[in-house]
């Protein structure tokens, strides 16, 4: 689940979203066709998508207490009135690692089952609902695990404003909401801007790793997977796929793929096919 991953619920908040944003308009280029892509009328061109309604939710007494304990270590909430407010990762984390970037984690239960495969990297789960922050929380305290932090805000925005240029190893999209109404393809987080944004933030070398089981959606981001031209998309190659070592260093930002998201599970037991994407930065 991304922070994209939750259904406009109040018309007044979606028709004061619309109005930042012109129609969507056809981009063509060197790599042919494009599909849609919104002009943002408030001088970004990514989905600003905390101007959206979100889900809402309660904490239960023991999870506000969990919270309370151990977001001041874990977590940090992004401030939508500073545009730069970069974050010390060495400090935050106690000490210097690979650094990967979950935008979207949800309720985080494959982000804390990944984390005890890569111990020897940093990762950062951000997300908009506080519900899913909070069982993530529970889950890391719980079980004692040491490699993640997590940050309250829009994925987009918390890329753009707390982290340096080139500073990540590695940004994870899984499953991201597709928004399947056409009126709504403005709200996709993977935008030709995104990966514009996502390649500054990404080192030499770093991978941004996309996953989604939405067929329509697949569609549209063949169409971007050459867009920008910071990225060099590599598909999914069946060398990495099998656990093989390309030669090129891609297998360290690669996880056991047989921990699935909530939404991955959900899409394999409709029988729909997952399309994985990755690039690395050049």
């Amino acid at each position: 689940m991304t922070s994209s991953n939750n259904s406009p619920q109040d018309d007044h908040q979606q028709a004061l979203s619309e109005e930042n944003s012109a129609p969507a308009t056809e981009v063509t280029g060197g790599t042919g066709r494009r599909p849609l892509q919104t002009v943002f009328n408030d001088g970004r061109d990514y989905p600003r998508l905390s101007s959206f309604a979100f889900r809402r939710g309660t904490l239960t007494d023991n999870q506000e207490a969990t919270w309370e304990a151990n977001w001041p270590r874990l977590g940090k909430e992004l401030d939508e009135q500073v545009n730069e407010q970069y974050i010390d990762l060495d400090e935050w984390f106690g000490r210097h690692a690979d650094t990967i970037v979950e935008i979207g984690s949800g309720t985080g239960t494959s982000t804390a089952a990944m984390a005890p495969l890569e111990t020897d990297k940093n990762i950062v789960a951000v997300e908009l609902y506080r519900p899913g922050l909070a069982k993530l929380v529970g889950a890391v305290s719980r079980e004692g695990i040491e490699n993640i932090r997590m940050i309250k805000g829009d994925g987009v925005e918390v890329l753009q404003r707390m982290f340096r240029p080139e500073s990540l190893a590695g940004v994870r999209i899984f499953f991201p909401d597709p928004w399947p109404k056409a009126r709504h393809h403005k709200r996709r987080i993977v935008q030709t801007g995104t990966l514009h944004l996502i390649a500054s933030r990404l080192r030499p070398g770093g991978i941004l790793h996309i996953a989604t089981d939405h067929a329509e959606y697949a569609e549209w981001i063949d169409e971007l997977v050459n867009a920008e031209p910071q990225l060099e998309y590599i598909g999914w190659p069946e060398e990495l796929a099998s656990g093989a070592d390309d030669g090129r260093g891609h297998l360290g930002q690669l996880v056991d793929r047989q921990l699935l998201t909530k939404f991955e599970d959900k899409g394999l037991r409709k029988e729909h096919t997952i399309k994985e994407y990755l690039w690395t930065k050049k």
